[in-house]
């Protein structure tokens, strides 16, 4: 998310310099590669300013491709093939793949422009689609680059000229935002056929740390340096101030009965309760069980958070399997941590591999690619969902 957050305010610094902009979308990737669909990199007179679309390998080539492209105004594909040999399109590519990349100058001619769209998710902190013609094949009423946007909760604006295909790519948006998951799907018409990219805008992962005391602050500084909504809490005075904590996006000072009407809580969010004090971690306990959060992560021993949830049970606070389930205790994965600056890595790496459905392991253990791939579908025009992994082949430029 942090990624995002670069480009928008690397455009806004751009705008103010009267600099254009270009950015760059991996739409489609076949076999190895670096970055994945839905990777992105703002592009300026100068040069890269952020994000990024490979290792490095990829983003000088392209640079120089923007800047003719970029006299054109239009979006544009540029495909860049390594399954081969990839020196010899001079790029030094280690991964060996086919991965196609959008061009296209953000808000050109009355566009829906991407980069404000994406601004606006981050500032409202909801979810949002990018739903954008990648390809178009035939005497299609689309071309490269049109595009339908999609908040969560909101209504879709777009500047597609095809009825029953704008029909088609808003209803796959609410799927796509339903499942949180970015995909491509090819639309089989009667005069040609589209390909059309749904990219999932997501919000920062948010974590609420729950104690404000002196090993918060490199979990708290860490977090910030991930891109992360940073939320500390604690009831004490002298110790929730801006003061103590100029990482963090909000310091609150409340006591735990108040947790749910001062911070938000959802789905997306982590919440670490560090106070060291017992009749408070307990307190917070009872507030974080109910709620939607996705990890509740309790500083100190194993037997320590059973004896917790063994009071709180007691005192007529029922909880089920599902909500003890994410409650983890001890915190943090077991890399060895000991001094504060360890185990903060060790906690937020814990609840990355959380938030992303992952055991946490060694990647060397893991079973099978990393990135899942599955086989292209063929295109029916109402077919199954395409990860965004599994893509039509094209040819070399």
């Amino acid at each position: 998310m942090k990624e995002l957050q670069s480009i928008v305010e690397a455009t806004a610094e751009a705008e103010e310099r009267g600099m254009e902009t270009l950015l760059a979308t991996v739409v489609q990737v076949e076999g190895s590669a670096y970055r994945r669909p839905g990777a992105h990199l703002l592009v300026t007179e100068e040069g890269p300013r952020a994000g990024s679309i490979s290792g490095g390998c990829l983003e000088r080539d392209l640079f120089e491709r923007a800047r003719v492209l970029a006299r054109a105004g239009l979006p544009a594909l540029v495909t860049y093939n390594t399954s081969d040999d990839d020196i010899i399109f001079g790029t030094g590519a280690g991964c060996r793949g086919v991965v196609r990349i959008l061009v296209e100058r953000p808000g050109c001619d009355g566009r829906p422009d991407p980069v404000a769209f994406i601004k606006e998710c981050l500032a409202r902190r909801c979810r949002g689609i990018l739903a954008t013609v990648c390809q178009a094949d035939g005497a299609v009423a689309a071309a490269c680059g049109d595009r339908l946007l999609l908040h969560q909760g909101g209504d879709a604006t777009d500047d597609i000229r095809d009825a029953d295909l704008r029909s088609q790519i808003a209803r796959d948006a609410e799927d796509a935002l339903t499942l949180s998951r970015s995909a491509t799907k090819t639309y089989s018409l009667a005069s040609g056929r589209v390909d059309v990219f749904f990219d999932v805008i997501r919000p920062p992962a948010s974590l609420v740390v729950c104690g404000a005391g002196r090993d918060a602050f490199p979990l708290v500084r860490l977090a910030r340096e991930l891109g992360w909504h940073v939320v500390v809490v604690d009831w004490r005075p002298a110790l929730a101030t801006r003061d103590r904590f100029p990482w963090a996006h909000e310091v609150v000072l409340a006591a735990p009965e108040a947790l749910p009407k001062r911070v938000r809580l959802d789905g997306d969010a982590a919440a670490l309760v560090m106070t060291h004090n017992y009749l408070q971690d307990r307190a917070l306990l009872a507030q974080l069980l109910p709620s939607p959060v996705r990890y509740i992560g309790m500083l100190g021993p194993r037997d320590r958070t059973h004896e917790l949830l063994l009071e709180l049970q007691g005192e007529g606070m029922p909880w089920d399997d599902a909500q003890a389930a994410r409650v983890y205790a001890p915190v943090g994965l077991d890399i060895g941590a000991e001094e504060p600056e360890a185990i903060a890595l060790a906690i937020l790496a814990e609840i990355q591999a959380v938030l992303a459905d992952r055991p946490g392991g060694s990647l060397r253990h893991r079973a099978g690619p990393i990135h899942l791939e599955i086989k292209p579908e063929e295109p029916t025009g109402e077919g199954p969902w395409v990860e965004t992994q599994s893509v039509c082949r094209v040819s070399a430029p």
